[in-house]
């Protein structure tokens, strides 16, 4: 009995936790947490991450772009390189970028993407996925604007309004001509693109 008793006795006499103990380190815990996802911002995490994402499809297509212009010698909403390069503000939408003077079944992303068409001087020049055009023309990824001011060298620009604080304050100052930026460039879409408290973020 007395050997029982001293093997038993360390057991119970080790210490644990009480309830209020743990009740205290889970607050501090909960308190810790709280402030880091304060000084994190979530939010302005998932916007920036989305932001992130519209300036690479920006980038593909301007890419997209000025590859078919290369190879061609004309942009593809062009029918050939003695028409206007011009390109108003354009909001990219399914089935709504038409060639310049072409039948409305040939589109500027049929020609940049892989699905052929049956309409003529519509080929398609794979440079883009068929799957990057159904993305960024869908109603759920953040709508982008296309600008070509129409002259010789004018640069194509491609837009996007920013979500996040960290691409709203690049657009802000880049519209405000900082020395950060510098002077805008003269083919620049500052009419559209720099609406007060609501400027778009544009490429290149």
């Amino acid at each position: 009995m007395k050997l029982l008793r001293s093997i038993l006795r360390p057991i119970t006499s080790v210490a644990g936790f009480t309830m209020i103990e743990l009740l205290i380190v889970i607050s501090i815990l909960g308190i810790l947490a709280v402030a880091v996802l304060s000084a994190i911002n979530p939010v302005e995490q998932i916007n920036r991450g989305r932001d992130t994402g519209s300036q690479s499809d920006s980038e593909q297509l301007i890419s997209a772009i000025d590859r078919y212009n290369a190879f061609q010698g004309y942009f593809p909403w062009q029918n050939d390189p003695t028409e206007d390069t011009t390109l108003a503000w354009l909001q990219l939408e399914a089935d709504v970028w038409i060639v310049t003077g072409s039948d409305p079944d040939c589109d500027v992303f049929t020609r940049l993407g892989s699905e052929a068409s049956a309409v003529a001087g519509c080929t398609n020049s794979n440079e883009v996925k068929t799957s990057f055009i159904s993305r960024i023309t869908s109603g759920g990824s953040n709508p982008l604007f296309v600008y070509n001011a129409g002259a010789t060298g004018d640069s194509t620009y491609v837009c996007f309004t920013p979500k996040s604080d960290a691409f709203k304050s690049k657009a802000a100052n880049r519209c405000q001509e900082t020395t950060e930026y510098g002077s805008l460039p003269g083919d620049f879409p500052e009419a559209a693109a720099c609406v007060a408290d609501a400027e778009f973020f544009c490429l290149p």
